[in-house]
């Protein structure tokens, strides 16, 4: 038929990749981006054909809060305001190397550029009648051997860790002469020290002993079910999260799980089965609980292992404690005595502060750790 007047066009960003010959030919009067984090990486076509709109006034919105990476507000900022903060390489040179490195006056002054353009609403400002959040630290206490394990895989990569650093000079030396340079897979380490604050069965397969964590986590479901509330258990590790739901079983305790492998439709009736019906435990690994599931059933979240980034651990509690939530909502972090754990804690702490001057959010990814902070998590 005829031509009609259309006032607003709505489209997803995968469509507009498709059709951005179409989209070229038209200047908007107002372009509007939902779930914004879509364009945080420059190089991707997506964010290019997004860019390459022509609009009068442009808005970004996003709920997701930027982790490390300043990179990311450098991109929607190039949606939103081009040339605002230069060309990437010099506001890497300028601000993101700098406020990584943990100068706080680069961080104010990026804040001060930025700030005037960004409207940040907190949850608190917004939902006025949300229940409240009590966060609370649960501690577990390894036995004997958990212990010896942990214990001689913490000292073997601190030893490893002070060669490196006692011997920094000649291994970049060596490596500039073009002599191969071995270091010991420090990330790769931590995140088996990790694992054995978990279970040790993570690492060795035919471990036999107890988890001190397995133990604190079942209680603290048993004791929600108890009390007739529901319990969400967030895990970096689907492998950790098997374990608990063996124990689960056996304890008789009906649970429903999600990881990553976990397909969409499956992932939505899962969803809407556990806040309709009596079932009282949900395990969620960390890549799948991010956003977007919405399980105001449960009213106590545990946190099987601290996540390197608050933000994001927080962002997982919020599938809970959000819109529909009636209950106050208790959140238990639980967490191994005297082990690499504690120290993440803390450091999650410092780096917070940092990344609360630029954005108000964020946090720390394990990328963004040196060789001092690295050395500092494994000095008790």
């Amino acid at each position: 038929g005829g031509h009609r007047r259309v006032d607003v066009l709505v489209t997803s960003y995968d469509l507009l990749r498709i059709d951005i010959d179409d989209w070229s030919s038209h200047r908007l009067f107002i372009c509007a981006l939902d779930e914004a984090q879509y364009i945080k990486n420059p190089a991707a076509l997506t964010t290019r054909a997004v860019k390459s709109l022509e609009a009068d006034h442009k808005f970004a919105l996003t709920g997701t809060p930027m982790e490390n990476r300043l990179s990311e507000l450098w991109s929607i900022f190039d949606f939103l305001m081009p040339g605002l903060l230069g060309p990437y390489a010099r506001f890497r040179e300028r601000f993101e190397s700098p406020i990584v490195g943990g100068d706080d006056a680069v961080a104010r002054r990026l804040q001060a550029i930025v700030a005037p353009f960004m409207l940040r609403r907190l949850k608190a400002d917004v939902l006025t009648d949300l229940p409240d959040k009590l966060e609370s630290v649960v501690y577990a206490n390894m036995d004997v051997e958990q212990r010896k394990l942990y214990d001689a895989h913490e000292q073997r990569l601190r030893e490893e860790l002070t060669a490196q650093r006692m011997f920094r000079k000649e291994r970049e030396a060596a490596r500039a002469a073009g002599k191969p340079v071995s270091t010991v897979e420090v990330l790769a380490e931590i995140t088996r020290l990790r694992q054995l604050c978990c279970d040790p069965r993570l690492v060795y397969e035919d471990y036999r002993g107890p988890s001190a964590k397995l133990d604190a986590i079942v209680d603290l479901v048993s004791s929600a079910v108890e009390g007739g509330e529901k319990t969400l258990v967030f895990s970096q590790f689907t492998s950790f999260l098997e374990l608990i739901a063996e124990r689960l079983r056996k304890a008789g305790v009906a649970h429903y799980s999600i990881t990553g492998a976990t397909p969409k439709k499956e992932r939505v009736r899962l969803v809407d089965a556990f806040n309709e019906d009596d079932t009282p435990a949900f395990l969620v690994s960390l890549k799948a609980g991010g956003t977007g599931l919405n399980l105001t059933g449960a009213s106590v979240v545990i946190h099987a292992d601290p996540w390197w980034n608050a933000a994001a651990q927080s962002q997982a509690t919020d599938r809970a404690h959000r819109i529909g939530q009636t209950r106050v909502v208790s959140v238990e972090k639980v967490v191994a005595k005297n082990t690499i754990e504690e120290r993440i804690v803390r450091l999650q702490q410092t780096k917070s502060e940092l990344a609360d001057q630029v954005v108000g959010a964020g946090g720390i990814s394990l990328a963004s750790l040196d060789a001092d902070d690295l050395y500092e998590l494994l000095q008790g």
